[in-house]
């Protein structure tokens, strides 16, 4: 499952504050870019705007590129894709204390190191929350609940969290993301963007954020579209 083998099990970066600003920074405007050029051009796709960067990353010109994908990357501003790319790629290096310059299978041989390391930490009581505000209702121990100073009884297994208890929507892209992607991880079936926005503080309020964010994540093939595009399941690896 997607869930339990890839995004409960990955070991995010423990970055400093001013790490996370600057990599939140980067997605955002990184994010406001494809949004941009998407909106500019009909013609435009996220794939064919990726496609053509992966072939730049290959080594091909620009002036070397075919007809169509000469179009997108005038269209999609793809050389400011791809630089934006690379300043996020060195902040996220800078967070994990990695050089910038590993090669894939390096960095996939660290990221192992580490969740073998994390999974120890864990064994031991020490676990990295990515966002804790939202995991420590659900999965933290009774001592990390207390410290966070939940209002409401103990939960029992299964039951939902008391409504005093559910956190606010954050206000940055990145983290929206995220929250969207962790509501949907833990459902069973699909789930519409009011359903999603139930599950914070501010309910309906942001369900048209809810929305734009699983246009997103649908664009991006992460989560799949169903009921013409009223419900959304996140997208299992096969």
């Amino acid at each position: 499952m997607y869930n339990t083998r890839c995004f409960s099990t990955f070991p995010f970066p423990d970055a400093t504050n001013s790490q996370k600003q600057c990599i939140r920074g980067i997605a955002e405007e990184l994010d406001a870019h494809r949004k941009r050029v998407l909106a500019e051009h009909a013609h435009l796709t996220m794939t064919g705007l990726y496609n053509v960067l992966e072939r730049l990353r290959g080594g091909v010109a620009p002036d070397a590129l075919e007809e169509k994908e000469r179009r997108i990357f005038d269209d999609g501003l793809v050389l400011i894709l791809k630089e934006l790319h690379d300043k996020l790629d060195a902040a996220v290096a800078d967070a994990y204390g990695w050089p910038v310059d590993l090669s894939n299978d390096d960095i996939l041989a660290r990221l192992v190191a580490l969740n073998k390391e994390r999974a120890e930490e864990e064994a031991r009581g020490l676990v990295r929350w990515l966002r804790p505000d939202y995991q420590i209702p659900r999965y933290g121990t009774p001592k990390e609940k207390k410290e966070l100073e939940l209002v409401g009884g103990k939960m029992r297994e299964g039951e939902e969290i008391a409504p005093a208890a559910k956190v606010p929507f954050p206000k940055d892209d990145y983290s929206q993301t995220i929250a969207v992607l962790t509501v949907l991880a833990s459902a069973t079936t699909p789930l519409g963007a009011e359903t999603i926005a139930l599950r914070f503080k501010q309910g309906r309020r942001v369900t048209t954020k809810v929305e734009a964010v699983l246009a997103s994540l649908a664009r991006t093939g992460l989560v799949d579209s169903l009921d013409d595009g009223k419900k959304f399941l996140l997208r299992r690896a096969a």
